[in-house]
């Protein structure tokens, strides 16, 4: 009997059956109108998911690509400052490292964002700030409104990177000055990984760099989706495209405000599961950083190992996320993206609290009741 692993990661992520079924038809003509419609469609669910009125562009290529495009066209040669309190801001300041004059401003993992130090370096003459809004290395949601109001101020771009709150939680890029948002499509959205989407504003387009990458050239991705039908420059990855549709027609037919509202209320049961556990959570949080509400973490106590909690649930059939880089072993992360609901994550916290029974660690109180009462409410 086939026995499905449910992953509960920070993606990727379950899919739904007609997601699934989206990528299994017969190849078509990549230059046709059939898949300028399917690129259409994405673009239109996907414009209020962002909070923009901006042009979205999708690219083959996970979301790391989508981050390449975004500094590779728009940041090259220039100064850039990258505020980093996790993996990924790390990999955002090293991708720009790459193209223009990189400043890092680093805060502890899952610790407040240096906005004093982004402050002076915006004064000293950076031209580009780079941010991760949701940082699922540590489980953080930062502050983008701030961080644009500063951007505004000085007058610099706003690259985003929304790889794991948009389609999740409240983004809205125009509002809050984003000139470069990302996501990636196996997150929140639930498409099948390998495509990342990037909007871009007219103030973006008039810094476009004069030397870009080849492939990941936004210049060339606006040229093709500017043309009727919609195309890519080079072949795209049809199946994941048609997946992706279905993916965004779902989001469209559930509601962004309803599907926000869902990851809330799965992310706080979570929380108060961990609360009642007695476990410490990895972020810091103040009255600018929240929890995450797509993935959440928690430090390990004394004595336990990994492998004895994610260990005894990936037997059991669940899937979460370790830490990463310096919390390799230290934390774990259950991640509640996409079209998780209640009964997965009843089930991943049963399991977990079994877990570290069968280590012979005694929990502060019972976190499934905990989880049980937040999601019954």
């Amino acid at each position: 009997m086939y026995n499905q692993t449910l992953l509960m990661m920070p993606g990727p992520v379950p899919m739904a059956e007609s997601v699934r079924g989206a990528m299994l038809n017969q190849a078509i003509n990549h230059r046709s109108k059939q898949l300028g419609d399917c690129y259409s469609d994405i673009v239109r669910i996907l414009q209020p998911v962002f909070g923009t009125k901006n042009e979205i562009l999708v690219l083959s290529g996970s979301g790391t690509a989508g981050q390449e495009a975004a500094i590779g066209s728009f940041a090259k040669g220039k100064k850039v400052a990258s505020l980093v309190n996790g993996k990924f801001g790390e990999r955002l300041g090293l991708i720009s490292q790459i193209y223009g004059e990189t400043t890092m401003i680093e805060s502890e993992w899952g610790h407040a964002l240096n906005l004093e130090a982004l402050a002076e370096s915006l004064e000293n003459g950076a031209e580009v700030v780079t941010l991760v809004h949701n940082e699922t290395s540590a489980a953080i949601l930062n502050p983008a409104e701030e961080v644009g109001k500063l951007c505004k101020k000085h007058d610099a771009l706003f690259i985003l990177d929304g790889i794991t709150s948009i389609g999740g939680d409240v983004v809205k890029a125009d509002e809050w000055g984003v000139d470069v948002a990302i996501v990636g499509s196996q997150k929140c959205l639930a498409a099948p990984a390998g495509l990342a989407a990037v909007s871009v504003s007219e103030k973006a387009w008039e810094r476009l760099s004069e030397n870009r990458p080849f492939y990941l050239d936004l210049k060339k991705a606006k040229k093709s989706a500017d043309a009727s039908p919609k195309e890519t420059p080079t072949t795209p990855a049809v199946p994941l495209f048609m997946a992706m549709r279905e993916a965004c027609r779902l989001i469209e037919e559930e509601g962004i405000e309803n599907r926000i509202a869902r990851h809330r209320k799965l992310s706080a049961a979570v929380r108060e599961a961990g609360k009642v556990w007695g476990l410490a959570p990895v972020p810091q949080v103040d009255a600018l950083h929240a929890a995450s509400n797509t993935v959440t973490g928690f430090f390990y106590p004394e004595g336990i190992e990994d492998s004895q909690i994610r260990g005894f649930c990936k037997k059991m059939g669940i899937e979460f996320a370790g830490g990463q880089d310096r919390f390799k072993g230290k934390i774990f992360r259950v991640g509640n993206m996409g079209i998780i609901d209640t009964p997965e994550i009843l089930a991943t916290v049963a399991t977990i609290q079994l877990a570290f029974k069968k280590a012979g660690f005694k929990l502060g109180g019972d976190g499934l009741e905990a989880a049980a009462e937040i999601l019954s409410a």
